[in-house]
Order: C-alpha cells, then structure tokens, then sequence
C-alpha cells in the first residue's frame, strides 16, 4: 500500500530537484528554506563511501571539531579517579565517577551523550563494553576519548566535537550545526566535517572514495551535494 505524503512534505520538496547535484553553498539555502517544524532543526549531512567496513582496513572512523559547534546540548560523563576527576567536574562533566558510575552504567542508566575515560580505568569501562558498544558511547583513543587531557576532552566533546563511524552500508552521517545557524556557518561546519572524513581515508579503500553527499533538516527532505564543492581546496 502506498504512503500518501502530507502537504507539508509535498510543499518541502518543491523546488528541490531530485536529480540534481547542488554547490553546498545553494543545498544549504534549499534546507534552511524548508525548515519549518516548531523546534530548531537539527542539520545533518551523510555521505556514502567507497568502502566495505567488512574489512578492517576499509573502517572509517574518527572526530570532528566542528568550528561553529553542533548546537547540541552534550552531556558528558567522564570515568576517573582523583585529580583528573576533579579536572573533569572543573572542565564542565556533568557525571564524574569511577567504580560507583560503572555500577549505574552497568545498571542500565546511562545519562549522557559521550563517554570519556582516562586510561587507567579502562580495565573497569572495559566490562562495559555490552551496554556502551551498541550505543557508540565506548571510549576510544582514536578518537580521543581516553585520554589523560581530560579538560581537553571535556571542552571539546562540550564544543562540538562530532565522533563518526562508517555503517555496514558505507555510509557516515551527523548532525552539523541546526537550522537556526547562519549559511555561512552551516557550510564551514560541512566542509570541516567532509575533510574530517577525507583525512580519514582507510589504506584499503579502492576508487572514489567519497561517492555521494546528501544534507537534510530534521523533518525536511534531503538534497543532493556536489561531493566536490564540500571539499577545502
């Protein structure tokens, strides 16, 4: 049985060529354009790679600073004990703990959108590998969530640091910024995060490596980029 789209789709998607490759500069207008839900729209951009993250040296993951930050409330608990605990309350945590957070974690509580874990208590973090995997809440040093630079972690995750993983399809997306964001601040964000992933180009990846690149708004419809014109240089 079809779907019958509702007016507000049918009136979001005029004007938007569906076929068509749009310069980021115009894709972004087109989005902002046609975000119009009663909250501030989250701005969000995917882009499918030319691997297969079945192989381990085709996995795409890594983080992005992204220079006008996400827009997002984070919250981001750190597991640590002594100074470096009292690092994170001071860098702005908002949960600070060590074995008594594992058992809340554990527990199945989890009140927080990033995870950072100080290398010591990876033994411990390490358990919960079953509760915080499936979620992408593991910290990794990778992508800088275990770490002694505590304060710089916090700070960043706090500022707009945007962590990424390549799906089983090849695809990576994000939030960027949101719809309240000026233009040209959404296209810096974009094409931060585009080098981001770039940068990030595993050893095994054959071909066109960046392939295809889409933006959206929360409840907007999606529009084609120009993979070139969301590359720096």
């Amino acid at each position: 049985m079809a779907v019958k789209e509702g007016k507000r789709i049918r009136a979001a998607r005029e004007g938007v060529d569906a076929t068509k490759l749009y310069p980021i500069q115009d894709a972004v207008k087109l989005i902002k354009e046609r975000a119009k839900a009663k909250f501030d729209e989250t701005i969000e951009i995917s882009m499918n790679l030319g691997v297969d993250p079945r192989h381990a040296d085709q996995m795409v993951r890594g983080v992005c600073n992204l220079p006008n930050g996400s827009g997002r409330t984070v919250r981001v608990a750190v597991f640590a004990r002594g100074a470096k605990a009292d690092e994170a309350k001071a860098a702005g945590a908002d949960i600070v703990g060590a074995e008594e957070l594992f058992e809340t974690v554990n527990g199945g509580t989890i009140e927080f959108d990033r995870c950072i874990a100080t290398p010591d208590m990876m033994p411990l973090v390490g358990r919960l590998g079953k509760v915080l995997g499936p979620r992408g809440l593991m910290p990794n040093p990778k992508v800088g969530t275990v770490t002694m630079d505590v304060k710089g972690a916090v700070e960043a995750a706090k500022g707009g640091a945007v962590e990424f993983r390549v799906e089983k399809a090849g695809i990576v997306h994000a939030g960027i910024g949101k719809a309240s964001f000026d233009e040209g601040k959404l296209v810096e964000n974009i094409k931060a995060f585009a080098d981001a992933v770039s940068k990030a180009k595993p050893t095994g990846a054959k071909g066109t490596y960046i392939q295809r690149v889409a933006v959206s708004s929360t409840m907007g419809p999606g529009v084609k980029v120009d993979p070139s014109s969301v590359l720096n240089g």
